[in-house]
């Protein structure tokens, strides 16, 4: 065998490792974070969802983020929240977070705007995060369910941009039950 040969099959050898690899890693992420939740027969299920009384009822549209610190999903949604943030904010949308149960951690200081909701009735049956809830200004919950579908979480994909617009326009939405492929981590249950 020649050199130049060798090198070659070195080479070759070394990039099928390396795609093997990859697949691999895409495998164990899928199966560990990328969930149906038709498969799995989980549904984000809002009905049981209530703001506390202090932010119940008739009032500015307001968007709940479900967090947990330990998930790596979350840091996905950091920054879509964070231009969320930016772009409704000064529409006058208000931005509550929930974190997961026995968690610790600190979210960014871009997202300081986010105002902590220690206890949210139902919250504890909530079946995975990141997660967000939204009620409209007559304080109904609309939205329940992922950011957005698919792996990554962008304004291209996002299911809460659209919502968060018809909610500002006045027009009703009512989409408090939600099936989707995404980025979870399980919930911690209490």
């Amino acid at each position: 065998m020649t050199r130049l040969n060798r090198k070659k099959l070195q080479a070759s050898l070394l990039i099928t490792l390396w795609a093997v690899a990859m697949v691999v890693a895409y495998w164990w992420y899928e199966a560990r974070y990328l969930r149906s939740f038709i498969a799995q027969n989980v549904l984000f299920d809002g009905e049981q969802l209530r703001l506390p009384d202090e932010l119940a009822g008739p009032g500015p549209i307001r968007l709940v983020h479900f967090w947990d610190p330990s998930c790596p999903c979350s840091v996905a949604s950091q920054q879509h929240l964070i231009a969320l943030i930016e772009r409704y904010s000064q529409q006058g949308v208000s931005f509550y977070v929930v974190q997961a149960p026995g968690s610790q951690g600190h979210l960014p200081e871009a997202m300081a705007i986010l105002q902590t909701i220690a206890t949210l009735s139902g919250s504890d049956k909530i079946p995975s995060s990141p997660a967000v809830a939204i009620w409209d200004r007559s304080g109904k919950l609309s939205y329940f369910g992922p950011y957005s579908e698919g792996a990554s979480c962008t304004s291209s994909n996002s299911f809460i941009e659209p919502i968060l617009d018809a909610l500002s326009s006045g027009r009703t939405v009512n989409a408090s039950n939600m099936l989707a492929v995404s980025c979870f981590c399980d919930w911690p249950q209490d």
